[in-house]
């Protein structure tokens, strides 16, 4: 299937009976979408002698065809640009002196897939689109980044009466968010041939979700990897009084395919909170576990959302990673603001890593319109450097 399911998917799409022919059975009408987001990103590093500041604007531009007989396709667009000097590595400009930012400049198809939905409970889509498993700590789209991550696959999904729900995905190839074009096709895209299985059944005031990943990386083979986890997430509303929200979960990792025999190691993440008049308190404690060789890896996660916005560990140290962390968010009219603390530490051989403290403020001025104000202040400890991030961004959604 190396490298079909695109293409076929786009076939399909630009083929398919136009919707005036079957007006009775159109279910609606088709649309376009646009997205636009300019960002201000600075990044001071005392790693480097100087700091990076980056100024990007992101563009989507998409259109959905109408629904006719539980058929539809999707095709999107993406572009990526700078607005100033280069000074700043985008990964792919070799402005090496600089921290990193990793938004190089990029135009790609983005989405590009037919849909077909014999059901309300029963869903097919083939092409090129985005996967995004449970909180995407394993399988997301990457969206904090200009150029998302998307998937070469075949996604289904069903259903069932009694709360189950059935997911399968076939992964072709991952197009990653440093750019289809970039110089260094390992960093572009990653061929693979993958399986991804999740069963989930409504538990109680929750969820419970068993899960495996099999993934055979065939750009970087040794490392492939095989997850098997199982995760229960539940929550109580209380809007005149307090709820509550809990998450458990525990996964293995191990070789797959020709992955390297140093793959072995743990994951588990225990987390609770309050809610009360709109307020959100979190405390939590994940493990990345590691065995001085290897440590737990998510290389298809949404990295940014997990252990700090500074991104210090982006990859798992080989001596794993414990992140203890509270949080706060709250909405307050048209703001929402957030703020997190983290204290990280190695899960073997007692290093503290550092703390971070995050902080971010949210203002949707208008419709369609958002405003975006965050900083990340990252403080190391026995190993490591400080780093401090700010962004200022302003979206635009249709």
């Amino acid at each position: 299937m190396r490298n079909r399911l695109l293409p076929f998917a786009i076939a399909i799409a630009l083929t398919a009976p136009a919707p005036v022919a079957l007006a009775a059975e159109t279910a609606n009408d088709g649309r376009f979408n646009l997205d636009m987001r300019l960002r201000s990103e600075s990044v001071d590093d005392d790693a480097f002698t100087r700091n990076a500041e980056a100024l990007t604007l992101r563009g989507r531009f998409g259109y959905r065809t109408p629904t006719t007989s539980g058929w539809s396709g999707f095709v999107e667009v993406e572009g990526t640009t700078h607005l100033s000097g280069d000074s700043y590595n985008s990964s792919d400009n070799g402005q090496v002196a600089y921290p990193a930012i990793s938004d190089p400049d990029n135009a790609e198809i983005n989405q590009a897939y037919v849909n077909y939905a014999p059901s309300s409970a029963t869903r097919f889509t083939l092409g090129r689109q985005r996967l995004v498993y449970d909180n995407q700590r394993f399988f997301g789209n990457v969206g904090w980044r200009q150029n998302e991550q998307t998937f070469d696959a075949l996604d289904a999904q069903h259903r069932f009466g009694n709360g189950t729900t059935l997911r399968y995905s076939y992964i072709d190839r991952a197009q990653r968010i440093f750019g289809a074009h970039n110089d260094n096709r390992s960093l572009a895209r990653w061929q693979l041939d993958a399986h991804l299985l999740s069963l989930s059944h409504a538990l109680g005031p929750g969820t419970l979700t068993g899960y495996g990943h099999f993934i055979d990386n065939q750009t970087l083979p040794s490392a492939s990897h095989r997850n098997l986890g199982l995760r229960y997430v539940a929550k109580h509303d209380a809007p005149d009084g307090v709820g509550w929200l809990a998450s458990i979960e525990l996964a293995t990792q191990d070789d797959y395919a020709h992955g390297s025999s140093n793959i072995d190691a743990e994951y588990s993440l225990v987390e609770g909170g309050l809610v009360w008049r709109g307020h959100t308190f979190k405390a939590g404690w994940e493990t990345l576990g590691g065995n001085g060789l290897y440590g737990f890896a998510t290389p298809f996660a949404t990295l940014h959302a997990f252990n700090g916005w500074d991104d210090r560990f982006l990859t798992t140290p080989v001596n794993g990673l414990q992140d203890g962390y509270l949080g706060w968010s709250c909405k307050f009219g048209k703001l929402s603001a957030n703020v997190a603390w983290h204290d990280f530490r190695s899960d073997r051989a007692g290093i503290h890593y550092g703390r971070e403290w995050d902080a971010s403020l949210g203002w949707a001025f208008a419709p369609r319109w958002n405003a975006l104000l965050k900083l990340a202040d990252y403080q190391a400890d026995d190993v490591g450097h400080d780093v401090m991030k700010t962004w200022v961004s302003v979206e635009y959604s249709y």
